[in-house]
């Protein structure tokens, strides 16, 4: 592999440890509710650091926008919001699935989404050749990797809660439908990206440095997002009559601070994975994605063992999900391979 290729694909899989790991502080924020926690989350995360951080790293941040075309900044912005609607999917899609399976699902369709359908449009005579066959491969060894994950979280479940608990959900047809279009959704984050080239150019050309010439897509992309999540949030807060935990004595300040570490966490994945992914050429894009993928599911199946999620589990429930990750280390090994061509 050679030596850009091979520190790109590393930036971008630092990304997905960051971003895999967002979630971790919720285990020290029981005084809130879910609603709670997302509101400071999403304004750190995907208004104030973002905007803050491209301000901060692009010159004439306002003159990129204004140079635009109205084209690029309306693909950008409504891909945001798309990618917004799936996040808010994703929330009612495990809801009624079950974390292992809809977390599988989800980022599963997400990964394969985001990467071969803006291959097949983008760059369609990319798809027969070494590359572009590598990153069908890896991605099918992806699929492969989360049928274990899957096994081993459902198996989880049974252990730790019980057969008779993790009985099928009412409305799980519903709930597998809503899974399958959080996951396509999900995947327009990387379509903003893709897309969102015009804005990277202007930036480079305002003086921004390359790692940082990606900053004025995700402000503008994620803040888009963040209106369909906030909107969600201000629902259960008013449907659960819970806005009154932000003024509660007892709730510790620990909670604030926890969710903005979280939008840190999450913004901070998505802009290294942005340097990783620019550092890749051309494809950056739909390579690093399956990779970003990939290394978030890891992640995130790691901070649940550390965080006693995986307590009373099975041998081989562990099995299953190490095997499972092992799978998808290799598909990273095998797009990447692929791409160094």
């Amino acid at each position: 592999m050679s030596s850009p290729m091979g520190w790109g694909i590393a930036v971008v899989v630092m990304g997905g440890l960051l971003n895999g790991s967002f979630a971790a502080p919720t285990k020290r924020m029981s005084a809130w509710r879910w609603e709670n926690t997302w509101l400071i989350f999403c304004l750190t995360g995907l208004v104030i650091i973002p905007w803050v951080f491209a301000g901060a790293t692009v010159p004439h941040l306002g003159s990129v926008y204004q140079g635009s075309s109205w084209s690029t900044l309306l693909k950008v912005t409504l891909s945001g919001f798309g990618w917004g609607l799936g996040a808010t999917l994703f929330g009612l899609g495990i809801d009624r699935v079950g974390m292992a399976l809809g977390f599988a699902i989800i980022l599963g369709i997400t990964s394969s989404v985001g990467s071969l359908l803006p291959l097949a449009v983008l760059h369609s005579e990319q798809l027969l050749t070494r590359r572009g066959f590598a990153l069908i491969a890896g991605t099918l060894v992806m699929v492969l990797g989360l049928v274990f994950l899957t096994i081993a979280g459902r198996r989880r479940e049974r252990e730790v809660a019980g057969v008779a608990q993790n009985a099928p959900r009412s409305g799980f047809a519903l709930g597998l439908v809503i899974c399958i279009f959080a996951g396509i959704f999900s995947a327009m984050l990387n379509f903003c990206f893709l897309f969102g080239d015009e804005l990277k150019q202007r930036a480079l050309a305002q003086g921004a440095s390359v790692p940082m010439a990606s900053n004025p897509i995700w402000s503008l992309a994620v803040s888009a997002g963040f209106l369909i999540n906030a909107a969600y949030c201000a629902y259960l807060l008013n449907k659960n009559r819970t806005w009154h935990l932000f003024s509660l004595a007892r709730a510790p300040a620990g909670c604030w601070f926890g969710g903005a570490l979280m939008g840190l966490l999450w913004f901070g994945g998505i802009a290294v994975y942005g340097m990783g992914a620019t550092s890749l050429g051309s494809l950056g894009g739909i390579i690093g994605w399956p990779v970003f993928m990939s290394m978030d599911i890891v992640t995130g199946f790691f901070w649940g063992a550390v965080t006693g999620e995986w307590k009373g589990a099975s041998r081989r429930s562990f099995a299953f999900c190490w095997i499972g990750i092992g799978i998808l280390l290799l598909a990273i090994y095998v797009v990447s391979k692929g791409s160094a061509a």
